[in-house]
């Protein structure tokens, strides 16, 4: 048990090595949060969340928890939010260290807040930009993609708070008056991402399908809509490291780099100079700008598909890029092995393929991920081409439908 602000919070198996490479335990992790928790609260506090938890470490995929532990202490507040697919879910809300060490205690390593109070279940008050780099994109091209962004977010009058998303690529938290109902949100985070690519052609882009995407940066507006969360300020990041997604000054994301930024090094960070999104609650914005850009810019085309009802389909349109699917795996260390024999079964068409022709997509499923491989063999001469054949591994997920995370 230990002691968080006059709250008694009890720490499971406190000595469980979580990081085995930087050897933190379950108890650094949860002091961890308590020395950033005006920071971590700031971004996750108030909202409801799903649960990310990894029961197993980090090397197991975690397990997706929407409901609420029915045993939860009486300083956790609950929301209950009603999903697309008319589903519904009483979901846990944190308001203080306390709920901070009690979420982390379940196994939760990043939090996964909506972007909504749990007062206004209905009206986003964040827009989140979310560039996400394929691969053989360096950070500098995510800096000059994110230095756009910025400069779009000022044209519209609204400002922006970087921080590093903490694997590859970048957020950009937009606080905007709860006015607007969430198809709106979403409207205005892909108009702003279509006008990114707009200006930044080759570096950026706002195309859905991944294979269309090249070696740019995707700006990934459906972060915003309803259904998805993603990892909020001070959360730490299932990689070897502890790596943790770090709020930046805008005159640090050219120089810093998201590796600096881990579970040994952001505590004293914090300490001395403090939380550079102390001031993000004060720059309220409005999406009027960006849904009167939206009308200007006319319709964006096809939207992603919905999620296959009943495990019929797979929810995708036949895609104009010539694919082959090789794998689908339970985790991401099996989806890489299985890309790793294709390779070496095919070392010529290997060799002729560019970063982002290999395709590794992590697949939402209701209460967990699971993993398609696919290449990409626009780069490899039509008569060069190898055939879709059987797959190397068909894991065949749990409950059917999943959509691409």
């Amino acid at each position: 048990m230990i002691d968080v602000d006059g709250r008694e919070v009890r720490v499971s198996s406190p000595d469980k090595v979580v990081f085995p490479q930087p050897g933190l335990t379950k108890l650094d992790v949860v002091k961890y949060y308590l020395s950033v928790a005006p920071g971590a609260l700031r971004g996750a506090g108030g909202r409801p969340m799903v649960l990310k938890r990894f029961v197993k470490g980090i090397d197991q995929e975690a397990f997706f928890q929407k409901r609420v532990p029915e045993n939860h202490p009486d300083f956790i507040d609950t929301a209950t939010l009603h999903y697309a697919r008319g589903t519904s879910a009483e979901e846990a809300v944190i308001r203080d260290a306390a709920g901070l060490a009690w979420v982390i205690n379940l196994g939760c390593l990043d939090l996964n807040p909506h972007p909504v109070r749990a007062e206004d279940l209905d009206h986003p008050d964040e827009l989140r930009v979310d560039l996400d780099p394929m691969p053989g994109v360096d950070w500098s091209q995510i800096v000059d993609v994110a230095m756009v962004a910025r400069e779009v977010l000022d044209d519209c009058g609204l400002v922006g708070w970087p921080k590093t998303s903490g694997s590859r690529g970048l957020h950009i938290l937009v606080r905007i008056a709860p006015q607007w109902d969430f198809r709106d949100v979403r409207l205005a985070a892909e108009t702003l991402a279509r006008e990114v690519e707009n200006r930044a052609p080759g570096l950026a882009t706002a195309r859905w399908w991944k294979e269309e995407r090249g070696e740019s940066v995707f700006v990934d507006f459906n972060q915003n809509a309803k259904d998805r969360t993603v990892a909020s300020a001070y959360s730490i990041r299932p990689l070897p490291d502890a790596r943790v997604s770090t709020p930046l000054d805008w005159d640090e994301v050219r120089v810093r780099r998201p590796e600096e930024f881990t579970v040994l090094t952001v505590p004293q960070r914090f300490a001395e100079t403090g939380d550079p999104h102390e001031g993000i609650d004060d720059a309220v914005g409005s999406l009027e700008a960006l849904l009167a850009l939206a009308k200007e810019l006319g319709p964006a085309g096809p939207p992603p598909p919905e999620a296959p009802r009943g495990g019929g389909g797979s929810g995708r349109r036949a895609s104009t890029m010539p694919l082959i699917e090789i794998a689908r795996t339970r985790t991401k260390p099996e989806a890489l092995d299985a890309l790793e024999q294709w390779s070496a079964q095919h070392p010529e068409v290997a060799a002729m393929l560019h970063p982002a022709d290999t395709l590794v997509d992590g697949m939402r499923g209701s209460s967990s991920l699971w993993y398609r491989v696919r290449i990409n063999l626009q780069h490899v001469p039509e008569d060069s081409r190898p055939a879709q054949g059987e797959l190397l591994a068909d894991y065949d997920p749990p409950h059917g439908p999943s959509t691409h995370r």
